[in-house]
């Protein structure tokens, strides 16, 4: 819902939640059986149901490839298909999942502006629109090479932010992150989860991030809607994220609860977001509203959820301007995140950038960048099964597995914890250089992430 007036007579909430049931209904008429392929659906946002079959022949896929990889995906349907299905590089862009987890860090300053904020729900607005922020990157329709177990990603020079992710555990696929700054910490446990549905797949984001305002000590805890990735091997493909998320103010138990609104036929609801900050006795304060890929803005309301007479919308956050023409949809942050720029000086082998594989695919060698994924993922399972015939266990070198385990609406995950020493080496790193930049060009440093987990024996 684009605007807090589109229901005068039953109230914004009314005709919000009214829309979300609408959209929902409509995207549930899909298209089946067409082409002769069971179970095929395909979903043109901008049209509709009509058009399907002039949908299903569009996409990056040539005939040939399309029809093959249907027929190997089939067997699928209904599975998880996080690391069980090896995929050509010509879906793939030239960033892996650790620095992806990254891009949340783009409009970082939202969080800076929260913790500064002496209003508590105006603070929970700052901190869910930052949350709401890297949707707009999350459409890209480009699939991340999945990390290599002990692979990280370091991010310095942006907001005065130290940046780390590591692959803890290789199967399950799972991640841990830590950002930090002088106005916010920030940590997360990742372990996505996919359901293939035919040519759509869900993807359930489960995890926990937790978001600690260093002024107060608030701890935010966000929980983000699932994705879906429609047309993945007919039509063009693109992503939705209908649903609810929440962040909750732990401390004192508020909470903002925000409605991405479902595409429906022709566009209708798409990128639209609307919700209210609740007190702790889920009063409703402030609105919110507007569309994820555009711009987020706020309006302080009564207790039925409408806005103060004398009131009027604000805007909190909107999408910065973007490269045109980009070949992957890149922002200019995403560009940033693969750049040299934002590498420490003293940069670990393990580092997703120094991958030959990504990139290969960033200079546009597709043949190159296959076999190098190929042969990583050869040296992983050799690792693996090394590790196996010794009796050793891979430990994570900068996050400690805990006994805290989170349930999740899409299951229990195994929580991981920053353990500090990533700050130590960066100090130790800092004081050995005498604070002087490095000479070594790091685009030469050989990828090496074997080195980088502990080994023990059981």
């Amino acid at each position: 819902m684009g605007s807090p007036e589109k229901n005068e007579n039953k109230g914004f909430f009314a005709a919000m939640t009214s829309g979300f049931s609408m959209f929902g209904s409509a995207m549930s008429r899909s298209v089946n059986g067409l082409l002769a392929y069971e179970g095929v659906e395909v979903i043109n946002p901008d049209g509709g149901k009509e058009d399907a079959e002039e949908e299903a022949q569009r996409g990056r896929w040539k005939d040939e490839e399309r029809d093959s990889y249907w027929k190997m995906m089939q067997k699928y349907i209904g599975s998880d298909i996080t690391s069980m299905v090896t995929l050509p590089v010509i879906i793939f862009e030239p960033m892996t999942m650790l620095q992806k987890m990254a891009e949340l860090m783009e409009y970082s300053y939202l969080l800076d502006q929260a913790d500064e904020c002496e209003d508590p729900y105006l603070r929970l607005v700052y901190a869910s629109s930052w949350a709401i922020s890297v949707y707009f990157a999350y459409q890209r329709t480009w699939k991340p090479f999945n990390p290599i177990l002990g692979e990280t990603y370091e991010m310095a020079n942006h907001g005065g932010i130290s940046f780390l992710s590591e692959q803890v555990s290789h199967h399950p696929p799972m991640s841990a992150g830590h950002a930090e700054n002088e106005h916010f910490t920030y940590d997360v446990t990742s372990k996505l989860k996919t359901k293939l549905l035919g040519n759509s797949v869900d993807v359930y984001p489960v995890g926990r991030t937790r978001v600690t305002l260093k002024k107060d000590g608030v701890v935010l805890d966000l929980v983000p809607p699932l994705t879906k990735v429609h047309n993945l091997i007919f039509g063009r493909t693109w992503v939705d994220s209908p649903g609810e998320m929440v962040m909750t103010n732990i401390t004192t138990g508020d909470k903002v609860v925000l409605y991405f609104q479902p595409c429906g036929w022709f566009g209708s609801g798409r990128y639209e977001v609307d919700g209210y900050v609740y007190s702790a006795d889920e009063e409703p304060k402030i609105m919110m509203t507007g569309k994820w890929n555009e711009k987020i803005s706020y309006q302080p309301c009564d207790a039925e959820g409408e806005p103060l007479p004398g009131t009027e919308l604000k805007e909190v956050w909107h999408v910065a301007d973007v490269p045109k023409n980009d070949k992957f949809q890149y922002t200019h942050f995403a560009h940033k995140i693969n750049s040299f720029d934002t590498a420490p000086s003293k940069l670990l082998a393990s580092d997703s950038r120094l991958r030959p594989d990504r990139y290969a695919l960033e200079q546009g060698d597709l043949s190159k960048a296959g076999s190098e994924k190929h042969s990583l993922e050869e040296r992983q399972r050799a690792e693996k099964r090394t590790r196996e015939t010794k009796g050793q266990t891979f430990t994570p070198r900068w996050f400690d597995l805990t006994d805290e385990i989170t349930s999740t609406p899409w299951g229990d995950i195994e929580i991981y914890q920053y353990n500090g020493k990533y700050s130590e080496h960066r100090d130790a790193a800092a004081s050995s250089s005498g604070g002087a930049s490095s000479d070594v060009d790091l685009k030469s440093i050989e990828f090496y992430p074997w080195q980088y987990g502990n080994v023990s024996t059981e």
